[in-house]
């Protein structure tokens, strides 16, 4: 999953530091580890995706949501945070040029690798030919057109994959994307009133609407969008967005220290546990707090500082884990498998940070300084 950038420039400030254990430091944004936080959860999306690719089953779950979901969950959390943090510091334009740029080009090479690289191998073991990979729907063409707005309208290329535990989707992963770029529309539209650049106020009420919307979406949903579903996802996922938005706008007022972290997550997971319908919404402030003060006391590899493979991770996790069960990978066990999709994956996302992530953000930020 993207996000804005979490400004990295120096390692994160050491575990021992007694601001950030007891009397509480501002949260600072150039020594963090948002960037190995994040990577971590779009491995926590493999490990989870690994039970139903490979067959296994469901894998971890808690109060409704597996691991994966909740790894989702902690993305819009973090990038609610950034996003917000970039909108106050940029004009719209910019704003949506950094975004578009952040999102969509590494997004639509995704594509185009699965349509006309991971797709052709399995209809090749399929048929032992690459005659009628072309021509059968869903095309590699039309796979690349339909999705390109990042709606996926199907998973499948040429009736790959097949013959697999499951089936008819190369990339479960980008779901999450379109509603992504929605929270960075909505954000960018509520910044146009000036006072939400300047208030915590404006955001608050909006991440209260969106708590509301949640403990109601029935009525929302089925009342007020004559049972649109495709609204119930972007409904649930919003307020741990706006969540982290609000804790951005709280800015230097807000002093992050161990105490405070502990009982925040403690609060978090008693309202999930109680109330999983919305307690994760409505204490999504709270996660983001807890978030922040972890990855200011968690130290993180220079090398990973420096490059954020985590969006690279994020698409390139499924397509690798269903390829590895083509090839039999899946035979070797749990860990094995989980290990060598891993490896792939982290190679992909560190060729999809140089190749296309890293020259298109400096291609923007250019962009915007003419």
């Amino acid at each position: 999953m993207t996000a804005g950038t979490a400004q990295v420039t120096a390692p994160p400030r050491a575990g021992a530091d007694r601001d950030l254990w007891w009397r509480g430091a501002p949260f600072d944004p150039r020594g963090n580890s948002l960037n190995l936080i994040r990577l971590v959860l779009a491995f926590l999306v493999l490990v989870s995706h690994t039970f139903p690719i490979a067959g296994w089953g469901e894998g971890p779950t808690y109060a409704g949501e597996n691991l994966g979901g909740w790894a989702v969950i902690g993305f819009f959390v973090v990038s609610g945070y950034l996003i917000m943090g970039s909108r106050v510091r940029s004009g719209l334009s910019a704003y949506l040029v950094h975004r578009i740029a952040r999102i969509f080009p590494a997004f639509l090479v995704c594509l185009a690798v699965v349509a006309f690289g991971f797709a052709p191998i399995a209809w090749l073991v399929d048929h032992g030919t690459l005659r009628g990979f072309l021509t059968t729907a869903n095309t590699p063409l039309n796979y690349i057109w339909a999705n390109a707005g990042l709606w996926m309208s199907d998973y499948s290329v040429a009736g790959t994959p097949a013959n697999v535990p499951y089936p008819g989707a190369w990339n479960g992963s980008l779901w999450s994307l379109f509603y992504e770029f929605v929270c960075y529309l909505v954000i960018a539209a509520l910044a146009l009133v000036p006072i939400v650049r300047r208030s915590v106020v404006p955001i608050a009420i909006a991440f209260v609407v969106s708590v509301l919307a949640q403990m109601r979406t029935d009525y929302v949903v089925n009342g007020l969008f004559g049972g649109n579903w495709e609204l119930t996802l972007f409904i649930k996922l919003l307020p741990y967005f706006l969540g982290g938005s609000l804790v951005y706008m709280l800015g230097k007022r807000l002093r992050l220290s161990a105490p405070f972290a502990i009982l925040a997550a403690v609060v978090v997971g008693v309202a999930v546990t109680l109330a999983p319908a919305w307690g994760g919404q409505l204490t999504a402030p709270l996660a983001a707090y807890a978030v922040l003060w972890v990855s200011m006391v968690l130290p993180a590899p220079a090398l990973i500082l420096r490059n954020d493979i985590s969006y690279g991770a994020y698409i390139y996790a499924f397509p690798t884990q269903q390829m590895a069960v083509i090839a039999g990978v899946d035979r070797i066990g749990l860990v094995g498998y989980i290990a060598v999709c891993t490896i792939v994956t982290a190679v992909l996302a560190t060729l999809n940070w140089k190749l296309i992530e890293e020259p298109t953000m400096k291609r923007a930020r250019d962009a915007v300084r003419r």
